[in-house]
């Protein structure tokens, strides 16, 4: 089976910032391009943290730079120097900074977002280095996939092509994304595998299994292969 990655969905027309570039630059970057965020590189490219809207708000909230209070809890902002001081990305941003790769899964981008619970992640190469940007926008095209679309792929890409089963092994119902999967296999592992493929899917939302095996699986022991008498000298 094919997931979708989000390198396949990223945009590659990043907006970013240097650590040096002040706070006015920086709000005036999330404006005028209409973002909620920019990812914050050094020379090489690589991200080293991020700004958010909220950063910049946490900043202009705090008198005279005297507590950083309401940021997330659990990122860490670097700390912001004396009042007369004009501040920059590397004082503002957020660190370290949730990033993701390009050959990652949809499904994991979307866990990713929602943990950490940011709207934006840079997408990074080995080498942390910058490549593009996804949001919870682009990741949510996956998830409108029609009813129909999801289905049909349970049903020949899980069930035969990867299980070997019949297609008519397994009755899956597809409703607004979220599957359920009623029938009789041979084997326990093989609902389990089932279900594991399914919630992997694009476009799934939830899986239900309503299934049952008909026979129970062996014991799996410790003890390693049977020995065998060697061949007298």
């Amino acid at each position: 089976m094919k997931h979708s990655e989000v390198g396949n969905l990223m945009s590659g027309d990043v907006v970013s910032v240097v650590p040096a570039t002040p706070f006015k630059d920086v709000a005036k970057q999330l404006a005028e391009h209409d973002i909620s965020g920019v990812p914050v590189v050094d020379e090489e490219d690589r991200v080293v943290g991020v700004i958010s809207e909220t950063d910049l708000l946490v900043h202009q909230v705090s008198a005279g730079g005297s507590g950083r209070t309401g940021a997330r809890p659990d990122r860490r902002v670097l700390p912001v120097g004396g009042s007369g001081d004009a501040p920059t990305a590397q004082q503002l941003m957020s660190v370290p900074a949730v990033t993701v790769h390009a050959d990652d899964t949809v499904a994991e981008a979307a866990r990713t977002m929602l943990r950490q619970g940011v709207e934006r992640l840079p997408v990074v190469d080995e080498e942390g280095r910058l490549v593009g940007i996804v949001t919870r926008r682009d990741l949510l095209t996956v998830f409108l996939r029609p009813d129909r679309e999801i289905r049909r792929r349970v049903i020949e890409e899980v069930l035969v092509d990867t299980l070997g089963l019949a297609p008519d092994a397994v009755d899956v119902h597809v409703l607004d994304g979220a599957v359920t999967l009623t029938g009789v296999l041979q084997e326990q592992k093989e609902i389990l595998v089932l279900r594991r493929l399914v919630e992997q899917m694009d476009g799934v939302v939830s899986v239900t299994d309503r299934l049952t095996a008909r026979t129970a699986d062996a014991p799996i022991t410790a003890s390693g292969p049977a020995s065998q008498d060697l061949p007298a000298k």
